[in-house]
């Protein structure tokens, strides 16, 4: 008979995962991810949301075999369905492509939920699903976005946007901020890269890391010709970096940078803003794509897109993204606690037929 501490190492994650707005392409994903319950092999996933919205969709898309448990703190947790946690009781309307107050309202009721969960420790990782950023703005939600949310109700005071692929990591120094605001400091690209070096190493297992730090302006400055940020910010601190005998290289020019592929040659690449960074991103790995904060004591992916209202409910959308925000949400787990789980995927087939593979 395994020990207490032998059991711990094998716990397999509560992963919880928020609806979303319920008129984007949220629930239709979580439906088509979780009607395989081979999923429930390397996870068990519990839904933020209502039982009411997803047997809607259900019915919408036609989806026969998806069935969940309702749980309660009066309940249990099912191993072997997805969990489903009723965040109103309301019966609304689902209108896919819409805008609507009350969407805006239950992605909020739904995150708040769970934020709860994760902190109480009932959850070990929160996965997202999309929301709007406009229609969700209240007296409770005053924010950019989950990551500022997460951050504030975690109480840290720095995290990282960090978007993952299988084959690209690229993090951002500034956010969600308007370009006309983008400021760069030697503190911010010290903390940024001194957080992304941490994620690596402990959420990614990657024992040295090597990183590539993109310049500001266009050709990195031109010898301060384009712009002096370079020479008097981003350089010093890469040089810091260099002293201490990490793997920090650059300013590179960003457009020469992914143009010639050289982020293969790197674990990770540090842009200095959003679409700096997140446009080759999402040109290279966008269906595959995974948002993760990193810096954060708790585990929270997100699929690298947005509601994506034009297909909402029509069933064309890809789950991808998603299933692959789960997926690394269960490893950076793993890798955080050295638990034991199912290192399982489950990769699906154009004809449907589906097998396990490892990896």
């Amino acid at each position: 008979m395994e020990s207490i501490e032998q059991e711990k190492t094998r716990k397999k994650p509560n992963i919880g995962i928020t609806i979303g707005d319920f008129n984007g392409v949220g629930p239709e994903l979580i439906i088509k991810i979780l009607q395989d319950i081979r999923i429930n092999t390397i996870c068990t996933p519990i839904i933020y949301g209502s039982g009411k919205i997803l047997t809607k969709y259900k019915r919408l898309l036609e989806i026969e075999q998806f069935n969940y448990h309702q749980y309660t703190p009066n309940s249990y947790l099912n191993e072997k369905k997805p969990n489903v946690i009723n965040c109103w009781q309301d019966n609304f309307e689902i209108n896919p492509g819409k805008v609507t107050k009350e969407a805006g309202k239950c992605a909020f009721l739904a995150l708040e939920k769970a934020t709860e969960d994760l902190k109480s420790g009932f959850l070990d990782g929160l996965v997202t699903c999309p929301i709007n950023k406009s229609n969700i703005q209240s007296d409770e939600f005053k924010f950019p976005g989950h990551t500022e949310y997460l951050a504030t109700k975690m109480e840290v005071k720095d995290n990282l946007m960090l978007l993952c692929s299988d084959t690209l990591r690229v993090a951002v120094v500034t956010g969600h901020i308007p370009v006309s605001q983008i400021k760069i400091t030697k503190e911010a690209v010290h903390t940024k890269l001194t957080l992304l070096y941490e994620s690596l190493k402990n959420d990614f297992g990657i024992s040295r890391p090597k990183i590539a730090v993109l310049g500001l302006n266009p050709h990195a400055g031109e010898e301060g010709l384009l712009g002096s940020e370079e020479k008097e910010i981003i350089q010093p601190v890469i040089t810091e970096f260099h002293k201490k005998g990490k793997l920090v290289y650059g300013p590179f020019p960003a457009d020469g940078f992914f143009g010639m592929y050289s982020h293969t040659k790197f674990d990770a690449v540090l842009a200095m803003y959003h679409d700096q960074g997140l446009i080759p991103f999402k040109t290279l790995a966008f269906e595959k794509g995974v948002n993760f904060t990193a810096g954060m004591p708790v585990v929270r992916t997100s699929p690298d897109h947005g509601t994506a209202y034009d297909i909402a409910g029509k069933g064309t959308a890809s789950e991808v993204s998603l299933r692959e925000a789960i997926y690394t949400a269960c490893d950076i787990f793993r890798n955080r606690t050295g638990a034991v789980t199912r290192q399982l995927r489950v990769k699906p087939r154009p004809d449907k037929r589906e097998k396990m593979e490892r990896y």
